[in-house]
């Protein structure tokens, strides 16, 4: 009898198997205890459901919903059970799942065309119990691709569809919960039977669909409402469709037509005109406003959307001057530390506010002051020799990632300052029932930044994203809606082009890197993106500040 040899990192044992053993099998047999319900693995760190069968030797971790990967397993399950339950009460309508916000997801019942009530949400969400109560295999087959486009096309998935058939591979793969077909564009918890913890509730125009807490599997994330950011939100949904190119698929057809061009230029000036309706209000308030404060988590593009609001800014006439907040951190040995006992950069007790406060008072004052620069060497500041004086109609541009955060300058009167949020809200989805995140966007932006300008691995970017993004949690997101206004970094064109700069670094990571599994999973979603050459995009572009090319300086 053939057999293999599975090593599993939760219990730290090594057993021998039968050849075509399941992930299900062996998991009841090493007895893994989690927090949570089991819903799949890392095998040979990669992910997999519990329905993967065993030909060779693996080293196999498994995950509950806690795990990043846990998470979007289960996320992507509730996803499939909202869209079957759509089309079981509103047979005509089409579900269309818009964005992450809230901790939640976003959603509209495309073709209702009246407002959502809460007799709707009740017969969906009763709906979806029902799925739940019945515990449904998902199911994942390989067809034909011609066959697989038929079922889509049936189901009225078209921009599935055409995405099977850009791809140009002989077999596709579709999920199956019963009768109900759909692809969410990685794997699925074993059946609906796993989906217990979750909630539908009434959002602006839509609906919010509710997930867990990662922590604490039988709470659900709170939510609220965001007024400014739902309302970006709304905006690119605007945009794309002046663009006409509301889902990868259209992007795909534009590239392929050779129009990527048009698209670029057209994104491009939809950004400036942004920018200068920013500087117009700007400057409409310049009797009041002393300093534009810009924040906004990593990789938003806050450096060089102050420099493009800058030029803006003294189109009207204005004389604006640029301070870094990264130039006021206190010395290295006095920055606070977190749980773990690493520097906590991210924190607001990592900038020294009494020194920053003072220069500010100062300036206003009409004093000259001299500005310090923070050598990231030695962890201290120095005074840079840069002499600076506010005259009339000069106005102070602040970049940093505490600009929303109110306790930054508790000296300065609210209404002399102007605070604008910025962030990359993906304003493309795959299709209909999958959004892009705007988390994997700025990932994909940085890891391209750290291997152009600091040497770093797409590896250790990826490692140490949960840190950046733990912090942007704390101490950027609870303060963005304090923004006067808000502006969508993220241009539609651009995972296209990041695709052959990413794709690289990507593939770098090996099997045997924890990290494996993640660039496995961003490689997977650059491939359904057509690769558009970024020579077209111009030198004051959002995008150069990762790409490089850029006619300002850093």
């Amino acid at each position: 009898m053939n057999t293999i040899d599975i090593y599993c990192v939760n219990t730290g044992e090594k057993r021998v198997y039968p050849l075509g053993v399941t992930l299900m099998e062996i998991k009841d047999d090493f007895q893994v205890k989690l927090d949570n319900p089991i819903i799949g693995a890392l095998v040979n760190n990669k992910v997999k459901e519990l329905s993967f069968v065993f030909v060779k030797n693996k080293k196999v971790e498994f995950i509950d919903y806690s795990h990043p990967d846990g998470l979007r397993l289960y996320v992507r399950s509730l996803f499939f059970i909202l869209f079957a339950a759509v089309r079981e009460v509103f047979p005509q309508v089409k579900l269309k799942m818009m964005h992450g916000i809230s901790r939640g997801y976003y959603c509209e019942l495309a073709g209702l065309e009246r407002p959502i009530t809460d007799s709707d949400i009740f017969a969906i969400k009763s709906e979806m119990q029902l799925l739940v109560d019945r515990n449904i295999l998902f199911e994942k087959i390989g067809l034909p691709t011609e066959e697989a486009v038929e079922i889509c096309n049936k189901q009225n998935l078209r921009y599935k569809a055409k995405l099977f058939e850009q791809q140009g591979a002989l077999f596709s793969y579709l999920y199956f919960m019963g009768d109900q077909a759909n692809y969410f564009y990685g794997h699925q918890v074993p059946s609906t039977g796993y989906l217990t913890v979750y909630d539908l509730v009434p959002y602006y125009d839509g609906l919010l669909l509710r997930i867990p807490k990662p922590k604490k599997f039988s709470e659900l994330q709170p939510y609220s409402r965001h007024d400014k950011l739902f309302g970006i939100f709304q905006e690119h949904k605007d945009w794309a469709e002046i663009l006409n190119v509301p889902n990868v698929a259209n992007l795909n057809e534009n590239t392929i037509n050779g129009q990527a061009g048009d698209i670029i230029k057209i994104s491009e000036a939809l950004h400036e005109k942004k920018i200068a309706e920013i500087a117009n209000l700007i400057y409409g308030v310049r009797d009041k406003v002393k300093i534009v404060l810009i924040a906004g988590p990593s990789a938003s593009g806050k450096t060089t959307f102050s420099k493009r609001l800058m030029v803006q800014l003294a189109v009207n006439g204005l004389k604006p001057t640029m301070i870094s907040l990264d130039d006021y951190f206190i010395d290295r040995e006095k920055t606070p530390k977190d749980e773990h006992g690493e520097y906590d950069f991210e924190a607001i007790e990592a900038i020294d506010i009494e020194y920053f406060n003072q220069q500010l008072v100062e300036l206003f004052n009409g004093e000259i002051v001299e500005l310090p620069k923070f050598n990231f060497t030695v962890g201290q500041k120095f005074p840079s020799g840069k002499k600076l004086q506010l005259g009339p109609g000069s106005i102070l541009v602040v970049e940093g990632i505490h600009g929303m955060n109110p306790n930054l300058i508790p000296h300065v009167n609210p209404e002399n300052t102007f605070k604008i949020f910025l962030s990359a809200l993906t304003q493309i989805s795959i299709d209909d029932q999958n959004h892009i995140s705007t988390t994997d966007n700025r990932m994909i932006r940085r890891m391209i930044r750290d291997s152009k300008y600091r040497n770093y691995s797409a590896a250790e970017t990826i490692r140490r994203y949960p840190s950046v993004r733990a912090g942007e949690d704390k101490n950027i997101f609870p303060f963005q809606e304090n923004a006067d206004v808000m502006f969508n970094s993220a241009l539609v064109y651009e995972l296209a082009v990041l695709k052959k700069y990413a794709e690289p670094l990507l593939k770098s990571v090996t099997e045997s890197q924890p990290e494996f599994s993640e660039s496995n999973r961003l490689l997977k979603f650059l491939s359904y993106f057509k690769a558009v050459d970024d020579l077209e995009i111009p030198p004051t572009s959002l995008i150069r500040e990762f790409l490089g090319g850029s006619s300002f300086t850093y």
